[in-house]
């Protein structure tokens, strides 16, 4: 992991500050060795950071909650505007009531109806906008604009990077001798802030940042050398899904930080989560199965190494648990 031209002393400063602010509200989630998935003797030491069971069921929390607490007065009294694909909404939902502020939150017609139903039952007000990520963003920046009010991006915010950043904080203290870490990827605010971190504690850790095929906008942008607009096919994996805002400062992170990347299909989420589910009896959703998917694929490359798969969110919706767990395939 090298840092190449991203000034990183400010973004590290910027997640250690965020690691103070935020630990009286949120949980420092556990990070559990996993045998089933390490495989045979000789394969990785493998652990799993439950991020899972973090509040509001996924890592978005740390983002929402430090942009949040980074307003001045004035401005959290006006309220702020977001826009999600399910959990970055339901995070700002969250830590907007904890903190008494007004949300309007835009979500993509597509939305999980497990986030839809957590985003409204958390008291924000919801519009569903657009059969895409991308579209629910630039309506939800316009509505900001137009109403002079705060926009709260789930991923193309320095406070948002920073916070999410906060789990490569506790990763580290957890296992500061970590070798490679397998994490989802949409816009990159999860990657490119424990990247950053991880960089300046642990230089040798190996970063995999890992999408969907029907939706690897971020991974195929960084290819290209710029970010595209890509269309989005239907994925279980609807906690990346969608495309990048053009600009995003989470584009060059990404660029000179991660190491590598891996994009794996619909019936590797699907099998990953239908086998995770049986063997550790913990839920989780299609993005931390992204992540186990592509762990998978690499197992036999890694051994020896002491492995991290980031484990983003659980929220799922009823009906894709069922029809994946019921299914051998999708």
């Amino acid at each position: 992991m090298t840092g190449g031209a991203v000034h990183l002393e400010g973004v590290v400063s910027a997640v250690v500050e965020a690691d103070r602010r935020l630990r009286p509200y949120l949980r420092e989630t556990p990070l559990l060795p996993s045998p089933a998935l390490g495989g045979p003797a000789g394969t990785p030491r493998l652990f799993l950071k439950c991020e899972n069971l973090q509040h509001t069921g996924s890592f978005k929390l740390r983002g929402a909650l430090n942009a949040l607490l980074n307003l001045d007065g004035g401005a959290r009294s006006r309220g702020v505007v977001a826009a999600s694909t399910g959990n970055h909404g339901a995070a700002v939902a969250y830590a907007s009531g904890l903190l008494g502020v007004d949300a309007t939150i835009f979500v993509p017609e597509t939305v999980s109806s497990a986030k839809l139903e957590a985003i409204r039952l958390l008291g924000a007000e919801v519009r569903l906008c657009g059969r895409d990520g991308i579209e629910a963003e630039l309506q939800a920046r316009s509505c900001a604009e137009e109403s002079g009010l705060y926009y709260l991006s789930p991923y193309n915010d320095p406070a948002v990077v920073a916070g999410q950043g906060t789990v490569g904080v506790e990763l580290h203290r957890q296992l500061p001798d970590l070798d490679a870490v397998f994490v989802a990827l949409g816009g990159g605010g999860l990657i490119s802030g424990m990247a950053a971190y991880l960089s300046n504690v642990r230089p040798d850790a190996h970063l995999i940042g890992c999408s969907p095929r029907n939706s690897a906008v971020m991974i195929e942008s960084l290819r290209a050398g710029r970010i595209l607009d890509l269309a989005s096919e239907p994925t279980l994996s609807d906690g990346t899904a969608g495309g990048v805002e053009v600009g995003s400062i989470t584009f060059d992170l990404c660029r000179h930080l991660v190491d590598d990347f891996e994009i794996v299909t619909e019936e590797e989420i699907a099998g990953a989560l239908r086998d995770f589910v049986g063997s550790h009896q913990m839920l989780i959703e299609g993005a931390a199965a992204v992540a186990i998917a592509a762990y998978l694929r690499r197992r036999e490359t890694l051994a020896g190494q002491r492995t991290v798969i980031v484990l983003c969110g659980a929220n799922i919706a009823l009906e894709d648990l069922r029809r994946v767990l019921c299914e051998d395939r999708v």
